[in-house]
């Protein structure tokens, strides 16, 4: 039973958001009375965000399902200086045509998630290009700069690991976490936000941020921070063979984000499915306890419920559809990552690289010689293997991973 009163805080605590909070007697009574505009920022150095931000997605869905605003900050302004934290070295510099395409471009996840609009829950979106842009520098020391102290900006993990590994930490990066802290101040006064919501790597930036309107404007702000997520072998969560688990369309399909939910290690489904999708808690409960082959109807559930939620349910169903038919008939699924050769063949390895199955033709080469890849269903083993294509033909490298090739 959870220990709060306020739905916002039950429903974060009892799915496993919740890691560290600010005051969170204070924010519970709040969140009890009133409802709480809360934000998370989002730098725009790519053009899609990819599944280690869906946690943080998802903790602005469970605002607006408890009743409260959520606001998505998109970092125009930040994304120009890049976040230095837990990073070995400084981001590339990224023009302001490129972060304004990634901001339109990341914007389209969000919709799928959340409900935009002008009502009192309804989610927005703000840019805060809007008043870094705009920002006077000697004014900005007088009135932001006295409130940070350097000695205590240099104990916070995020710089103190760079710097004690003796990597190169610029001023401009050294200045993000003002700016952090800058923008919950002109949210508290633009958007009446009270609350900032964010992975446990932002916990000295929240700090910041609820002091800094502490300070300045004597309001009371809240932070709230979730766990790191890692798989239950300890690895980093959305990291795949193949690469970052891309949430917008156009970058990685709705079969293969099916897929990677779908290969959800045994230990980690209740968890997952309680962070990631809306199946109820006695639900889960029940299906995590399932064991052996059971336990792979849990993952398929866990695959369609995350997978509706991003790509809709149709496109859930045809990936379900097309993993049954691979992986049950032996049929090759219309959903596949598939490659148009108009050559009429080509080399096995540079087939499995151009279908996304390898990540290099060395590691193709390898799993070839090892055995792990066939052609149509036919173990093939020699690593200059060349493939004729006539109509359809469907290359596999393992047991779950699947392409097909086109003439």
């Amino acid at each position: 039973m959870s220990q709060y009163k306020s739905e916002l805080l039950r429903l974060l605590d009892e799915r496993g958001y919740v890691h560290q909070t600010t005051d969170a007697s204070g924010l519970d009574a709040l969140a009890a009375k009133e409802i709480v505009p809360g934000y998370i920022g989002f730098d725009a150095t790519a053009p899609s965000l990819h599944v280690g931000s869906l946690v943080q997605i998802m903790m602005l869905r469970r605002m607006q399902q408890a009743g409260h605003k959520p606001i998505v900050l998109m970092g125009g302004g930040t994304s120009k200086i890049g976040d230095p934290s837990f990073k070995d070295e400084a981001r590339k510099l990224l023009g302001v045509d490129t972060i304004n395409a990634n901001i339109a471009s990341i914007r389209r996840a969000f919709e799928h998630f959340l409900t935009f609009g002008d009502g009192p829950t309804d989610a927005v979106l703000m840019d805060n290009a809007e008043w870094l842009d705009r920002l006077e520098y000697i004014p900005f020391l007088r009135e932001i700069g006295q409130h940070f102290s350097v000695n205590r900006m240099l104990t916070f993990d995020s710089v103190k690991l760079r710097l004690d590994r003796e990597q190169s930490l610029s001023f401009l990066e050294f200045n993000y976490m003002i700016l952090q802290g800058y923008d919950f101040l002109e949210l508290s006064r633009r958007a009446a936000c009270r609350l900032q919501l964010g992975g446990s790597d932002q916990w000295g930036n929240i700090v910041n941020g609820v002091e800094l309107a502490r300070r300045v404007d004597g309001t009371q702000v809240y932070g709230v921070t979730t766990p790191l997520i890692t798989t239950a072998d300890g690895g980093k969560m959305g990291k795949t063979e193949k690469g970052a688990v891309w949430l917008n369309a156009d970058q990685l399909g709705s079969y293969d984000y099916w897929q990677f939910w779908r290969n959800t290690q045994d230990a980690d489904v209740g968890r997952f499915m309680r962070l990631f999708t809306d199946l109820p808690l006695d639900e889960i409960a029940r299906l995590e306890r399932l064991e052996g082959a059971e336990i792979n109807e849990a993952k398929k559930l866990l695959a369609d419920a995350a997978t509706t939620l991003l790509h809709g349910p149709d496109a859930a169903r045809d990936a379900a559809e097309t993993a049954r038919r691979t992986f049950e008939e032996g049929a090759a699924g219309e959903a596949l990552p598939t490659l148009t050769v108009p050559e009429g063949s080509i080399g096995l390895a540079d087939a499995m690289v151009a279908l996304g199955l390898t990540a290099s033709k060395k590691e193709a080469r390898r799993l070839i010689a090892q055995g792990g890849a066939r052609v149509d269903g036919e173990a093939v083993t020699d690593e200059h293997a060349v493939v004729t294509v006539a109509g359809q033909v469907r290359v596999s490298a393992g047991k779950k991973k699947h392409g097909l090739l086109t003439s």
